[in-house]
């Protein structure tokens, strides 16, 4: 039995981090496999790419008999509603599940962003959860998906925006608003001082204490 973490993008370099961001909790000792949706873009960075891969993993879901919960591996949370629907196992999204671990860490977070136009996405998802009061701001690296692998660029502006964040705007906790840059989130939570969450490792790890406490949205009577 196994958990499932699925990567929505085609890109088998970002599930390969994806493992090695969870790899410290393969330790608890419950199997955990990543999984590349093989019919997604190279990277989400709009709706129409939100939009298009819920019902191919909705399909990949379908197909992991063995599961004993899923995470689905993007900001976006995409899917993770209608998946609900269909399974009473955990199905836990990094981004709801990162906002709810960061109010746990500090009494203001910040969201940093790859794009721009994803801090619309995010300001309507923290609306939504009631969680306008403990925000204290999003902002963008204003880098591509692939722009990410060029580490010394990358590092610089993760950086930089962290330390924007909790200047500028107050933030005492960081969530790293993308499933691909778990390799970072020790060296910014350093360099900027404040606690950091990589959304994919909190996701991962809240998952497993719900398959240890047999506890979902659909408990069992």
């Amino acid at each position: 039995m196994t958990l499932y973490v699925i990567n929505p993008s085609s890109s088998q370099g970002a599930t390969d981090g994806l493992k090695d961001a969870i790899d410290p909790l393969v330790s608890f000792g419950h199997p955990i496999h990543c999984l590349t949706l093989a019919e997604g873009p190279a990277g989400i960075e709009m709706q129409a790419h939100f939009d298009g891969v819920i019902e191919p993993m909705l399909r990949l879901a379908r197909s992991l008999t063995d599961a004993t919960g899923f995470v689905t591996a993007c900001f976006s949370d995409p899917g993770v509603t209608r998946l609900r629907q269909e399974t009473s196992r955990p199905v836990l999204g990094i981004r709801e599940a990162a906002l709810s671990d960061a109010l746990t860490l500090g009494e203001r977070f910040g969201i940093i962003a790859i794009r721009p136009a994803s801090i619309p996405r995010h300001l309507a998802a923290v609306s939504s959860m009631g969680l306008n009061d403990r925000f204290a701001g999003g902002r963008a690296l204003n880098l591509g998906v692939k722009d990410l692998a060029d580490e010394k660029r990358a590092l610089d502006r993760l950086i930089s925006t962290a330390c924007q964040l909790r200047d500028e705007d107050g933030a005492d906790v960081l969530i790293l608003g993308c499933a691909g840059i778990a390799q970072y989130r020790a060296r910014v939570e350093a360099a900027a001082g404040i606690p950091t969450i990589d959304p994919t490792q909190s996701t991962v790890a809240l998952t497993l204490g719900r398959i240890s406490l047999r506890q979902s949205h659909k408990p069992e009577v």
